[in-house]
């Protein structure tokens, strides 16, 4: 895109030389009718053939300016197009510009919002990994406890076995 808006004020840039030396040649030329319109020989025979010369060169000068005049309004024609193409690509260029600076807002918002609440679900999870550690400890505690117990009543049982026996 900045190769088009480059090649476009390339252009533009060509155009306006062009322009400005066809304005440089206008300029010149209407300098050259008032030096031949206030030219006066001295000869009225030099005057005449020159003023025939003259007249024709400037029926020529004419028509070239002519031409210049027609292809000047064209190239602004041209130009106006261009300008008003480049204009448009620029601030299509600045409003997607502007939408994509929006959406990287919006979703550096939402990564930051996922990463506190990655951050809030980690610490919830050490959380409950400590209390199940503790609850962990806690039943294999009570587990020995059990186990103790039942060695225990299993031993009493067997005496109390014995001593049946033995009365």
């Amino acid at each position: 895109m900045k190769a088009d808006f480059s090649e476009m004020r390339n252009e533009l840039q060509s155009r306006d030389a062009f322009w400005r030396r066809i304005q440089l040649e206008c300029q010149q030329l209407h300098r050259e009718l008032l030096k031949i319109r206030e030219y006066k020989p001295e000869n009225q025979m030099k005057r005449k053939s020159s003023c025939v010369q003259l007249t024709e060169q400037l029926e020529n000068k004419n028509s070239e300016l002519l031409l210049l005049a027609q292809s000047q309004e064209h190239q602004r024609e041209v130009l106006n197009k261009i300008r008003n193409h480049l204009y448009r690509e620029e601030q299509s260029h600045c409003s997607e510009q502007e939408r994509m600076k929006t959406e990287i807002s919006d979703l550096t918002e939402e990564l930051h919002q996922q990463e506190i609440t990655i951050a809030t679900i980690m610490e919830k999870a050490s959380l409950l990994e400590r209390q199940l550690k503790m609850e962990l400890e806690i039943k294999d505690k009570l587990l020995a406890k059990q186990q103790l117990l039942d060695f225990q009543y299993k031993v009493l049982q067997s005496e109390n076995m014995h001593l049946k026996e033995m009365v």
